[in-house]
């Protein structure tokens, strides 16, 4: 007998491990399933064993020739249904169809398999019929589709093999049982299982206990078929050997007898004491009850006191996004991670979420992940270790070794020019930079055609390397060798260690492209510029929260701000608007379409001390929008618009053509006395003449230009702009006559 047994995505190879363990043989995964050839009672153990498979079809029928729906009819009229159904039986027919293009609906072939073995069964019975019945068939059959393949199956197991029996009826799970099972397959905790000797099981997000139930049933060798209320199909299909059934379900009620000895010990605990009685009662349906330790308790308040004795393993499935507000979310695995490398040293740990950018959050590198589906959602499975401290030690020397070894290891000719011309820039920049306070700038801008990269050193620290994009014309295994070799040069100038040492692509920027976010590690570091510090992060952006051209402009915003109410246009990460807090400012308005960057802008001021809410204030809002909707009046504004921007639900914005209305509109708030700084990248920009008409305008570029960047000249583009002042004629002294 042929069976096939339907399975999600990526967990078909689990299912080919079910259907060896279970006896079946020529085990095949395809796209959809498993299909393997079986016994009867082969089938039934599988079925009453398998933990990831949805549904068992036990193949009825094979045509591969049929391009229309009149030979679909012919050819399911050739089998014999009076064989399988009785007149006083009821059926229903599923379907699924692909590559078919004799076929204009699905629903037509089912039609086409009903009418056939109706039809069929009238012939053998002289007149009398099943009848159909879409909701609650005695029996189920599927037919197949591809091209001109179809296959006719009779539903061996049941839809929703997932249904264990021990969940409420009024409880609807995130986790499905099959997931869950799917997720401790992959774990490392599972090898222990196999092993015979059930390593601890934590879960403490257990949610209705659906991983520490399905856990404790696969460390206790609980069969799903002993717990599953539902009756089998199979139970009703013509063929159903009951002396086999019942063969092997004294064969798997004696495994589950035998492996009563063994010491199981699983934790449950979840912050919702609701949610941890439902759990319970799970368990006590499932028949695990024994082995599993309840709790109610707030994961992220963990103290020493709550870790069970171990090390042991942590496998659970964290609330994400669907079920939480984002910023709760990230401060949930941020604490997650704190929490492991705190108190559970030593463990393994997998994580299951729908939201991989969350993982970051956790800030440790998983050793491998797995991609499955929780329905239609895609969810990442991370598996971690946690490392003791004398593992961390370990890994600390064993980096150390491999420094050493790379740094003794000879440059390639090519890298030792890009040594030579690094150190030779340090040597230039470090007195005069030390002379202006000044701990992040740029050590090297694509000074050698070869080595085409942007590099920038942070408070001596970190390096940040973004090359620019090489023309398509560049052999790629070329490029990617310079590029070592302009790394490893790097690391040896700076003496800054390769973890330190972050790598990214500089290409033409297009469109929205400008705030793409390239990675989702959200990790910041503290840098110092002008005497404020402001958050950095040198992974997920292309840039890294401040712009260094412009740290002369910044500091001209700080010696200007005092007294001033400051208005910050396109404020990004509003580091421009720290320098003016510390320069005195009395109010800073902080403008940017981006809630990350104003997000991010926020965290820069609580870093410095500066409040949120009063005296400086943050708004989401196209630039010219909040110009035109707006009264308010300011001192000093600052405006550094991007070269060109077309966001989603605005208009697009190009430096060029766009910056007389800007300007126009942003003079319309500045005071009279006011100081208004206009600057942009666009290398090509020229003033438009009508602003140079109006207001008075002073090109101070060169002014703005740092001895690190000296180099280019052309960088940006800044000036000073302010109303003119309006001269008022003398007063004529009127003589009168007298007449």
């Amino acid at each position: 007998m042929i069976f096939f047994a339907q399975t999600a995505a990526n967990q078909s190879d689990l299912v080919v491990k079910e259907a060896l363990r279970a006896g079946a043989e020529n085990v095949r995964a395809t796209a959809s399933g498993v299909q393997f050839s079986a016994s009867l009672e082969t089938g039934y153990r599988f079925t009453m064993t398998t933990r990831i498979a949805s549904r068992v079809l036990l193949a009825l029928y094979f045509d591969d020739n049929i391009d229309s729906p009149e030979k679909l009819y012919e050819s399911c009229m050739q089998v014999p249904w009076h064989e399988y159904l009785t007149p006083e039986m009821t059926f229903q027919v599923t379907q699924t169809v692909q590559a078919c293009n004799w076929l204009k609906n699905s629903h037509f072939a089912a039609l086409k398999l009903k009418d056939a073995i109706v039809d069929r069964i009238k012939e053998e019975t002289g007149g009398s019929r099943p009848d159909v019945d879409k909701e609650n068939g005695d029996c189920t059959f599927h037919l197949h589709i591809k091209g001109k393949n179809a296959i006719i199956y009779a539903d061996f197991s049941g839809e929703g093999l997932y249904r264990r029996g021990y969940r409420s009826g009024d409880n609807e799970a995130v986790l499905k049982e099959h997931l869950a099972s799917a997720v401790l397959y992959r774990s490392e905790w599972y090898k222990s299982v196999l092993d015979g000797s059930p390593a601890p099981l934590l879960d403490p997000f257990c949610g209705l206990g659906t991983i520490p139930v399905e856990a404790a049933q696969i460390a206790a060798d609980i069969a799903p078929g002993l717990t599953r209320k539902e009756p089998y199909a199979f139970e009703k299909l013509f063929n159903f050997d009951e002396e086999a059934y019942n063969k092997v379900l004294d064969e798997l009620s004696d495994k589950a007898e035998a492996a009563r000895s063994r010491d199981i010990r699983i934790y449950a605990s979840d912050i919702s004491r609701k949610c941890v009685e439902s759990a319970k009662a799970a368990a006590l349906k499932a028949g695990v009850y024994d082995y599993i330790t309840f709790s109610v308790k707030d994961f992220t308040k963990t103290t020493e006191e709550d870790v069970p004795q171990g090390p042991g393993f942590i496998v659970t499935d964290p609330p994400y996004g669907v079920r939480m507000k984002e910023t709760d979310c990230q401060k949930l695995y941020s604490r997650t991670g704190e929490i492991l490398q705190t108190f559970f040293k030593g463990w393994k740990v997998s994580l299951l979420c729908a939201d991989s950018n969350l993982l970051s959050y956790i800030d440790m590198k998983p050793e491998r992940t797995n991609s499955l589906y929780n329905g239609g959602l895609l969810c990442q499975l991370a598996h971690y270790s946690v490392y003791t401290d004398e593992e961390k030690q370990a890994l600390i020397e064993r980096a150390i070794r491999k420094k050493e070894e790379r740094l003794a290891s000879p440059l390639s000719a090519g890298a030792q020019m890009a040594y030579n011309r690094l150190v030779k820039n340090l040597e230039a920049l470090k007195k005069p930079m030390e002379e202006q306070g000044v701990t992040c700038y740029r050590i090297y801008d694509a000074d050698m055609p070869e080595y085409s990269a942007a590099i920038d050193m942070y408070d001596g620290r970190f390096i940040n390397l973004a090359e620019y994009a090489p023309p398509a014309t560049v052999d790629r295994e070329a490029a990617a060798k310079r590029l070592e070799e302009l790394v490893l040069a790097t690391e040896r100038a700076t003496g800054i260690d390769m973890e330190n040492i972050f790598v990214k692509q500089r290409k033409e920027q297009k469109g929205s492209d400008q705030y793409n976010k390239l990675d989702n590690k959200g990790k910041f570091y503290v840098a110092h510029e002008n005497g404020v510090d402001f958050l950095v992060n040198f992974t997920d952006y292309l840039d890294t929260g401040i712009f260094l051209d412009h740290r002369p402009v910044r500091a001209l915003i700080q010696e200007n701000a005092k007294g001033k109410r400051f208005l910050n246009l396109f404020c990004y990460t509003a580091t421009a608007s720290l320098n003016a807090v510390k320069g005195g400012a009395v109010s800073t308005t902080n403008i940017d379409t981006s809630t990350t960057y104003l997000d991010w802008a926020m965290e820069n001021f609580k870093l410095n001390g500066y409040p949120t809410s009063i005296e400086n204030f943050f708004y989401k809002s196209d630039a010219i929008e909040y110009l035109w909707d707006t009264f308010d009046r300011y001192d000093l504004i600052f405006c550094d618009p991007p070269t060109f921007s077309n966001s989603k639900g605005r208009r697009p914005f190009d430096v060029q053509k766009d910056h007389a209305r800007l300007i126009d509109a942003a003079m319309m708030h500045l005071e009279k006395d006011g100081l208004m700084i206009f600057s942009n990248n666009f290398r090509r920009f020229k003033m438009d003449d009508y602003i140079l008409d109006k207001y008075s305008v002073e090109d101070i570029s060169e002014r703005t230009i740092g001895d690190d960047f000296a180099r280019d000249p052309k960088i940006h583009k800044c000036y000073l702009i302010r109303h003119k002042i309006k001269v008022r004629p003398e007063k004529r002294k009127v003589i009168r006559v007298k007449k």
